[in-house]
């Protein structure tokens, strides 16, 4: 019996390692047509074919993009399930393996950490003060967006960068390759670390595709925030509390909103809720005076911890903020109004949802008289299933 279970688990890893590989190679489907990455008439010939598909077949590529994160989810549901059969290390060795050399095509951001970090350690100047746009001469700009902003993140993830950025030497291939090293490196800690407190919660985070997509494909700081966050709480599980807020104020020096996590426990659950609350706040502000984007709902899997339901219940919402690029892919940029409106519209309608879905499950679990927030967001186990 165990016999045909491993062997099964070993078909289920193959088949999961393939639909990673065909994110692979989608995502150079909106690839910007002025970067090259090597003098190459193949890289010429698969870079064109990508490029029309993603520029010129967007009907194709949205429905290609549509089945991949249906596949995605799915067996993120297949190996949640089977949480207890798998290594979740060797989960996330595979993922970060097939992904490693991912291109961010839903975003621009990870070639303005890349440049950010080349102001420092290139030209030897301040990115908190010098831009994009003061270096015309540079190539990269080319194919940047932002140019004309100086560094918007905290202080930490600056100095985190700056070694991929040094040991590049400013070349941009090796500089890509490092950039993605470094937020593998990051996220395979979260898995570790979320291991030894839940390992069905470290399943659930290293298969999530809000997770792969925004974390790893589109290399969003908020991912090493949040690797920085649950390793603090890692250590506060440890009860090694000076390294854990260690830690957690390194999460806070990222991007600012995990900083509420420095009073994170593992006991008192409506602390814990308040900070979430404050969390959601910020996370709601900063959406309603700049722009709603996926990638900040990242912060939430830092409280998987504590409330290791809240990313299951939360589901059917992040389900939509990654159906939200419909009008990015189908429609082609963010360049009117009405692609925003309608990017809106989906989000609203997915939120809208999630809420009728735990209102539901409230009003089943108030009438059998065991309702609360904290229950709601957690079960009573919290395991420390080793991987």
């Amino acid at each position: 019996m165990s016999h045909i279970i491993a062997k099964s688990s070993k078909v289920l890893m193959v088949v999961y390692g393939l639909i990673l590989a065909l994110l692979l190679v989608y995502s150079y489907a909106l690839i910007d047509p002025n970067l090259t990455f090597f003098n190459s008439s193949i890289w010429t010939a698969f870079r064109n074919r990508m490029v029309y598909l993603g520029y010129y077949q967007r009907p194709l590529s949205w429905n290609i993009y549509l089945t991949l994160v249906a596949l995605l989810f799915l067996f993120h549901f297949i190996l949640v399930k089977k949480s207890r059969q798998i290594s979740v290390i060797k989960v996330a060795f595979l993922i970060g393996a097939v992904l490693m050399l991912s291109y961010p095509f839903l975003s621009h951001d990870f070639f303005n950490y890349l440049f950010d970090a080349k102001i420092a350690t290139f030209y030897h100047q301040n990115p908190y003060f010098r831009r994009a746009l003061d270096f015309p001469q540079d190539e990269w700009t080319r194919f940047m967006h932002w140019t004309h902003r100086t560094y918007p993140y905290g202080p930490v993830f600056l100095v985190i960068t700056l070694v991929p950025s040094f040991l590049s030497f400013g070349k941009f291939l090796p500089d890509f390759i490092l950039f993605k090293l470094t937020f593998i490196g990051f996220y395979l800690a979260a898995v570790y670390s979320l291991s030894h407190i839940n390992k069905k919660s470290a399943i659930e985070f290293a298969t999530h595709p809000l997770v792969i997509i925004e974390g790893l494909v589109n290399a969003h700081n908020d991912l090493i925030g949040l690797s920085l966050a649950l390793f603090g709480i890692y250590y506060l599980f440890q009860n090694k509390k000076w390294q854990a807020r260690l830690f957690l104020l390194l999460s806070g020096g990222i991007k600012y909103v995990t900083m509420p996590l420095l009073f994170v426990t593992k006991k008192h659950r409506r602390l814990n809720l308040l900070l979430l609350t404050i969390i959601i706040t910020i996370i709601v502000y900063v959406s309603w005076r700049l722009e709603i984007e996926s990638w900040y709902f990242l912060t939430l899997f830092a409280f998987m911890p504590v409330f290791n339901k809240i990313i299951s219940r939360l589901n059917i919402f992040l389900v939509g903020l990654l159906l939200s690029y419909y009008p990015y892919i189908y429609l082609g940029g963010w360049d009117t109004q009405n692609k925003l409106d309608l990017k809106h519209q989906i989000i609203g309608f997915f939120l809208v949802a999630n809420v009728v879905y735990l209102l539901v499950i409230s009003l089943i679990a108030w009438r059998r008289g065991n309702f609360s927030v904290s229950a709601l967001l957690s079960s009573r186990e919290h395991t420390s299933d080793q991987t």
